[in-house]
């Protein structure tokens, strides 16, 4: 009788650190399943790579973008997983929202926009100044300021208020008006595609 009663106090110390273990793992693995919900479902952390977004956002700012506004598709959750065809519980942009996406040729890099055309806008820059629907969006100078390029060069630079067709008001960096960039030919955003630009 005393042999089985020591054995079994032998065996409480190996089972308790089993159970100890196993619920280690069970909370490790509920931890990571909510986080995965979360990030999948409801909002997804994201970190500033470059200056594209200034004034607005800022180089290495970190952020939570809304998972939902949009609607879900099999790039919503990590590496793809769930095969959904095409985009449920779809919503529209709205003209002016910053957006995070990826590019059909690049799963990997995250861009963060603003929407500045939407399906069917003809959009283009004439002499720096932003035209949709060949009406030129309104913009007033708020500030200038002297500041170092990417290329080290000192430069001066703008900051105009800009406000789209819809309202939607917002600050933009301009270093000048007769840049590479600042007269393009007229694109006409296709159907179910937008128009996306930085704010720099």
């Amino acid at each position: 009788m005393n042999k089985n009663i020591d054995d079994h106090y032998d065996d409480l110390p190996e089972n308790g650190a089993q159970n100890e273990w196993m619920e280690l793992v069970k909370t490790a693995f509920w931890a990571v399943t909510f986080a995965v919900l979360i990030r999948s479902l409801i909002a997804e952390p994201f970190n500033i790579p470059s200056g594209s977004m200034k004034p607005n956002l800022l180089v290495g700012d970190y952020l939570f973008v809304s998972k939902y506004e949009y609607g879900y598709s099999r790039y919503s959750f990590p590496m793809g997983i769930v095969p959904i065809d095409g985009r449920i519980w779809a919503s529209e942009p709205a003209q002016g929202d910053v957006v995070v996406f990826k590019l059909p040729t690049d799963n990997k890099t995250d861009y963060i926009k603003r929407i500045i055309g939407m399906p069917g806008d003809r959009v283009q820059i004439r002499n720096g100044r932003l035209f949709l629907n060949d009406q030129m969006v309104k913009r007033e100078q708020v500030d200038q300021f002297a500041t170092t390029n990417r290329f080290g060069q000192d430069i001066v630079m703008t900051e105009f208020e800009q406000t789209l067709p819809n309202g939607l008001t917002f600050s933009i960096y301009e270093e000048g008006d007769n840049g590479a960039l600042d007269n393009t030919k007229v694109y006409t955003v296709p159907e179910g595609e937008y128009f996306v630009m930085g704010d720099n």
